[in-house]
């Protein structure tokens, strides 16, 4: 099923501060996600209950951010420094710089994923084969994802962009669309678009027909019966890896819908339904965090996240995330975000209320018209502008043979309104409890790194 989404309006040039706001909310929400996650990681609801009853706070003497906050820091660097005209190159030479040419702390690179790509640069591999390795379908890119949407703010489709150039150094296929998604979905609660409207943005920026996808529809789904629903649609039970991108990001997703965006709930469902907790919690406080915006964020867990340790990634040390906020805002300001979705001719997200939307047909992507409130957008091509017509213009056929569908933004009263066919998905897969992992790639050489989960950092 296609699904396209109308972003809300994006933030104007004299909303400095409530984007400042959000993109605050977006990236302290992921750090104190990883923090309260940290603690479930690879267990089971029947666990966390038996431990803690159900979290609803920080359950360490003193919580920090695993390698899922460090790593974002390290992507939002990365960005900050180039915007968008990173490129793979880029990305791989910081790899180098900043962590595979240095001494490692006790995460060792983190999880398998990182591994695996660090071991691969280290032999001299470069992007996109230092990708080619058994982990390459984690949510590693999905942790380090926020970043891009607070630096896109209200252009989903750069933000993907960008996202998988960042992710082509380390991941491929899956792991690559759950950080596209979550990239999508934050650019798109940066502008304080409705619940349905972030997750139909996340779902325009990948394959329909993706694990990914179908993970995330059957999790918002179900979302209205609450965590147990969302985990028994998403979960392979009895599948050892917690860290797979099309259950972690789906798992995030269901829970920011669950709790209709609201920071508290969503981050605290993430973190009750196990498995890779520290990530989805991170995702899901991303998601809410751009969505209500620092206030929503309760001092008490604010307050506890400091810079980062470097426990992971040493060079990283010293940084904290609310710097890393300012950094990306401040270079998005400054032009360095330009309108670089426009490569292949393809046309960025800026604004839509009420605007139709039209297929692209380019290579399978779809992308939202601008709305009637929002400025023309640079198409990239042969630098010229292109004025979208608004809420009056039908939307305009690209050669694509499939249909087109609308989904209105902050009218939509419900999920179930927005996304038909994923309901009855949702419900089927909520009861069988079922769902197969695609086919390993033939000629996917195992990863000598490779081994049974460990119980840290193995995003």
């Amino acid at each position: 099923m296609a699904s396209i989404a109308c972003t809300a309006p994006a933030p104007a040039p004299g909303d400095a501060t409530g984007l400042r706001e959000r993109a605050r909310g977006a990236l302290l929400g992921l750090a104190v996600g990883d923090a309260l996650g940290a603690p479930a990681e690879n267990l089971r609801p029947s666990e966390i209950r038996a431990r803690w009853g159900r979290i609803t706070g920080y359950v360490s003497e003193q919580p920090y951010g695993t390698d899922d906050t460090e790593y974002a820091i390290f992507s939002g660097l990365l960005l900050a420094r180039h915007g968008a005209a990173l490129t793979p190159e880029h990305v791989e030479a910081a790899w180098h710089e900043w962590i595979a040419d240095r001494a490692e702390g006790p995460f060792r690179g983190a999880g398998f994923s990182e591994r695996g790509t660090l071991e691969n640069l280290r032999r001299g591999l470069a992007a996109p084969i230092s990708a080619q390795h058994r982990h390459a379908w984690s949510d590693g890119l999905a942790m380090r994802a926020a970043p891009f949407g607070v630096f896109a703010a209200g252009r989903p489709t750069e933000a993907a962009r960008l996202v998988a150039v960042d992710g082509s150094v380390s991941h491929e296929g899956e792991g690559i669309y759950g950080g596209q998604a979550v990239a999508a979905g934050v650019a798109a609660a940066m502008t304080g678009a409705a619940v349905p409207v972030v997750i139909a943005a996340a779902l325009a920026v990948i394959p329909d027909d993706s694990w990914t996808a179908r993970s995330l529809r059957r999790a918002v789904a179900v979302a209205h019966r609450g965590e147990r629903a969302v985990r028994s649609a998403v979960v392979i039970g009895g599948y050892p890896w917690t860290d797979l991108a099309p259950e972690a990001v789906a798992l995030a997703f269901g829970a920011y819908a669950a709790a209709d965006g609201d920071f508290r709930e969503a981050v605290l469902t993430a973190v009750n339904m196990g498995r890779d907790a520290d990530t989805t919690a991170a995702v899901a406080g991303a998601l809410s965090g751009a969505t209500q915006g620092l206030s929503a964020i309760p001092p008490a867990w604010a307050t506890a996240i400091g810079p980062a340790r470097g426990r992971c990634l040493p060079s990283i040390a010293g940084h904290h995330v609310l710097e890393i906020a300012e950094l990306l805002v401040t270079a998005a300001e400054a032009g360095t975000g330009g309108t670089a979705a426009g490569v292949a001719g393809k046309r960025e997200v800026i604004a839509a209320h009420t605007a139709p939307a039209s297929e692209t047909g380019v290579a399978g992507k779809r992308e939202v018209i601008v709305a009637h409130t929002a400025p023309a957008s640079e198409t990239g091509v042969a630098g010229k502008r292109e004025a979208i017509a608004a809420h009056t213009a039908p939307a305009s056929e690209t050669g694509a043979a499939r249909k087109r569908e609308v989904i209105a933004a902050h009218t939509a009263p419900a999920l179930a309104t927005v996304l038909p066919a994923a309901v009855a998905e949702g419900e089927r897969a909520a009861g069988e409890c079922v769902v197969q992992p695609p086919p390993r790639p033939a000629g996917l050489q195992r990863s000598p790194l490779a081994g049974q989960p460990d119980g840290e950092g193995r995003s």
